[in-house]
Order: structure tokens, then sequence, then C-alpha cells
């Protein structure tokens, strides 16, 4: 029997993935417990407009996450952090410093998890750091650290 099913099922397959089990497995087991749903022409043009519905959203996430990168790559971010004798630097900037600035000087989100800095901002300086936006995208974000006056 073919079934469609609507959960990841362990040895079986993925969520939405149409496959061949035997009709006491259907019966007894996927179908009672809403693990799969049968494979009948409805349910198999739902689960192809479905998947078709779900290609163009993601390619509409694709897109945005494309023109938010050349947004950002326009942008500079300035931080200011403490500094001593010298100009040397108590303190570095994070990546919550950075999110945190961006969002006041361009009134724009990001997530400080996606700012991907090598190391924490120990310098003055400006320094391009890569933000993931999307797992296709990345962009780069410049990010200008200044004395605190």
């Amino acid at each position: 029997m073919k079934v469609i099913l609507l959960q990841d099922v362990k040895a079986l397959g993925k969520k939405d993935d149409l496959v061949e089990v035997s009709d006491g497995y259907a019966r007894n087991a996927l179908l009672p417990k809403k693990l799969a749903m049968e494979a009948n022409n409805k349910n198999l043009n739902d689960l192809k407009l479905k998947k078709a519905n779900d290609e163009k959203v993601a390619k509409e996430i694709l897109e945005e996450a494309k023109a938010f990168a050349a947004e950002m790559e326009k942008d500079i971010v300035t931080v200011s952090i403490k500094a001593g004798e010298g100009g040397k630097t108590f303190g570095s900037v994070s990546s919550k410093e950075i999110a945190t600035a961006y969002k006041d000087q361009f009134n724009k989100e990001i997530d400080k998890k996606k700012i991907q800095l090598p190391e924490a901002l120990k310098s003055f300086g400006t320094f391009e750091v890569p933000v993931k936006l999307h797992p296709k995208v990345t962009g780069t974000l410049r990010v200008k650290v200044v004395e605190q006056k």
C-alpha cells in the first residue's frame, strides 16, 4: 500500500514522502496514529500543490534574503567602546552589540546568532563581518568600532 507520511517516521522516511509499506503496517500502525494517510488521487494532488506552494515560499524567502544582503552591504554600523591610555580598548564588541546598534541606527533587525564573528572585535577600526541570512545567502556588514566619548 502506498502512503504519504504526515510526520518523519524512523527507518521509513521524512514528512511528505510517498512510501510503499505493507497493508497491515499501514492499517494497524501508521493510519491510526496519524503518521500517514492513504495515497489516493485527491491526497496525491494535495501533496503536489503543497510542494509547489512550499517551493514558491522558499524562493520568495531566498529573494528577500538576497535583497536584504544587498541593502546591508551599503550600511556601516558604528559601535563605540571604552578606551584607556594609549588607545587600548576595554572589552570587546560582541554580536549582540552589533545587532542592537544596527537596529538603533537603521531600524532593521538582524538576529545576533546569524552574525558570524570569527573573534570578538578588540580594536578600533572598520571590520567586515559576515552575516548568514539564509543557508544560501551570506551578506557582509561593515562595523566601525570607535572610542566612546
